[in-house]
């Protein structure tokens, strides 16, 4: 494949260049931005648009996906009910029942640009079905989207009769990630020992960690810490993730100060999913009512990494979404008050590289001579552009094969007394911002 006039998502002003791919792989990246079609079995002309990364999925859980509603609504909106509703629909699940639903979004998420998806898996079921549904799933879309399936407790390890050994058996059939929940534990107490479990469990099958971690608007809970700490102490670090951390904008501004040092120092990475928690937090809340979200701001300036998540999709916590990574970058940027030009284009890199360290994907990601041929082609100017305007890729390429196309929305316009227009919004209005590829500040001492 020959990909032609395609601009570098790294120097979006450059000239555009050709790029060579073989065998599932980049091979070249010429300069010469029309490249040789005669030597090309499939040519790919972008136009001038940016070849970019596939958009990363942190934080999804494609098991519980498409059953909002079923058998009965979130009718309070909160977190807790929304288990109580996922409890009532588990004693329903099949194999081809979560086989279906998780295919039909994964289905979206390529649309959207996503090949790389890191999904939570509900392992509290004693026959654990939606488990070994998801590890088929894994194995079935192999060939077009990396999946790493994380091993939930979602009604905890230790306060649930038999979670400790449920957890030991996913990791036994296969899991990718070791999870926790500590703050749904029934004492505080039981929630540090369930972080120790994983964090032991993971150690021992050199396997990463992704907990839940104090996703309640409780200024007491402080589990993170605890999570931080053992990353640094087992040298494990960057292998572990903490999810949601909604508490953290509920912290005291001398315990959130003294935390930051605290994550920096372990490497941890963080994952804010914007969308779902502004929808689930601050029920209990009267008014002033609190966004419930993480200090995603303050924690990138301090030099941790952060990505945003997408989370629920059409399920009893959340009744929307569309599995559209930019359309997170977005409402992240409002909720979090990420909005000048370069912090704008860190949302961007938030679904894209910096999420891709959370999956530990190294040298896998990124379009690079030697690396995976898995790109997007995105008709925009910049990042900033992108998350602006909700650009759609018009392609997406895995593993060296086309396995999306998106045509551009052309509107004809009737305005009275004008001639009709025909007016591509894609392409119009593109606003190039002078550092909006930039990162946002950070800590001088990372």
């Amino acid at each position: 494949m020959l990909v032609q006039r395609a601009r570098r998502l790294a120097q979006p002003t450059a000239p555009p260049v050709s790029v060579w791919v073989d065998q599932g792989r980049v091979v070249a990246i010429d300069e010469d931005a029309v490249g040789d079609s005669a030597a090309a079995k499939d040519v790919l002309d972008a136009d001038g648009s940016l070849i970019a990364p596939p958009y990363v999925e942190p934080h999804v859980h494609l098991d519980t996906a498409l059953t909002a509603g079923e058998p009965h609504w979130n009718a309070s909106g909160t977190l807790w009910e929304g288990i109580a509703r996922w409890s009532e629909r588990r004693e329903t699940l099949t194999r081809d029942d979560v086989i279906r639903r998780a295919e039909e979004v994964i289905r979206w998420q390529v649309a959207n640009g996503v090949l790389h998806v890191r999904s939570h898996v509900d392992i509290t079921a004693p026959d654990l079905v939606g488990l070994d549904a998801m590890l088929e799933v894994r194995d079935r879309v192999r060939d077009l989207v990396r999946l790493q399936l994380v091993a939930f407790p979602q009604e905890g390890i230790c306060s649930s009769p038999g979670g400790e050994h449920r957890l030991e058996e996913a990791v036994r059939r296969g899991v990718d990630v070791v999870g926790a929940i500590p703050h749904f534990e029934d004492t505080r107490e039981d929630g540090v020992r369930s972080v120790e479990l994983a964090v032991r469990l993971a150690e021992r099958e050199g396997l990463p960690v992704d907990a839940h971690c104090d996703e309640i608007d409780d200024e007491q809970s402080r589990f993170v810490e605890v999570l931080a700490t053992l990353a640094l102490r087992t040298g494990l670090r960057e292998r572990v993730t903490a999810s949601h951390t909604t508490a953290m904008g509920s912290y005291n501004p001398a315990y959130a100060y003294k935390l930051e040092r605290t994550l920096r120092r372990s490497g941890i990475n963080l994952v804010c999913n914007p969308m779902v928690n502004l929808h689930l937090q601050g029920r209990l809340d009267d008014y002033p009512k609190r966004r419930g979200l993480t200090r995603v701001k303050e924690m990138l300036a301090a030099g941790v990494n952060v990505a945003f998540g997408h989370d629920d999709i059409l399920d009893p916590w959340f009744p929307l979404g569309t599995a559209n990574p930019v359309m997170v970058a977005h409402v992240g940027a409002l909720a979090t008050q990420l909005m000048g030009p370069a912090e704008i284009a860190e949302c961007y890199r938030m679904v894209t590289d910096r999420a891709a360290e959370v999956l530990g994907l190294g040298d896998r990601y990124g379009v690079e001579v030697g690396r995976p041929a898995s790109f997007v082609i995105l008709p925009a100017a910049d990042p900033f552009d992108i998350v602006r305007r909700q650009v759609r890729p018009s392609h997406v390429v895995a593993h060296g094969r086309v396995v999306a196309r998106t045509p551009a929305t052309v509107t004809d316009l009737h305005w009275p007394g004008r001639a009709p227009e025909t007016v591509d919004f894609v392409r119009r209005g593109k606003l190039s911002v002078p550092g909006g590829a930039g990162r946002a500040r950070r800590s001088s001492d990372e």
